[in-house]
């Protein structure tokens, strides 16, 4: 089975009959997680079965830092504004670029074509935390005012291995308006420690109150 057919077959869709137009890229936050689930189910399966699981976590690697850093890149997969076809071609040449493997640049393919790439900050997370958990990791979503540094990073990461027992790796994004603190999702689990967090805590204790 070609590699289209197989994601086309594991994700769900089709291209038959299909008519693919602009897309609402403000879909709500659980289908576009539900959307990226089944693509990450897809990609994780391929590249387990090939054995490139190592080429896979280049991938990830590559598409974090486009998204942390670029802000085109992020306009290329949001915007509904850049046609298909556009999409199409140029998450070819950034594939290519990147040295990406076929089976992730056959994904972006796919998603180009099924105006599906709005979800790819989605997808990246979900290939990470299934790298993790078949490595007998834990994936860290941590939230920061400001970008941690790898002591911080490899204190936190200590930290998170003593709570769960297994080595955690941290993705980490920065939010300014959390003026201090972190928030850290393991899973179901949140620790929300940043000051916005307090602030609101205190302005409602004090409505509370009033």
């Amino acid at each position: 089975m070609r590699l289209e057919q197989r994601l086309c077959a594991v994700c769900g869709v089709s291209n038959r009959g299909q008519k693919i137009g602009r897309v609402d890229v403000s879909e709500p936050a659980s289908i576009s997680t539900g959307i990226a689930a089944r693509y990450a189910t897809a990609v994780f399966e391929l590249a387990k079965e090939s054995d490139n699981l190592a080429d896979l976590e280049g991938d990830i690697a590559a598409l974090e830092d486009a998204l942390a850093k670029s802000a085109d890149f992020n306009s290329l997969i949001s915007s509904p504004l850049h046609s298909r076809d556009v999409q199409a071609r140029a998450m070819s040449a950034i594939a290519d670029k990147m040295g990406l493997s076929q089976t992730m640049a056959s994904t972006l393919a796919l998603m180009a074509a099924k105006r599906r790439l709005f979800v790819l900050p989605q997808l990246v997370r979900a290939l990470r935390a299934a790298i993790a958990k078949d490595k007998g990791e834990v994936t860290a979503d941590v939230v920061s005012a400001k970008p941690l540094t790898k002591t911080q990073e490899s204190k936190l990461a200590k930290s998170l291995k003593s709570s769960f027992g297994k080595d955690a790796i941290i993705n980490s994004t920065v939010d300014e308006s959390l003026i201090g603190g972190l928030v850290v999702k393991v899973g179901s689990k949140m620790i929300d420690t940043s000051i916005r967090s307090r602030l609101n805590s205190l302005q409602n204790a004090m409505k509370e109150v009033g």
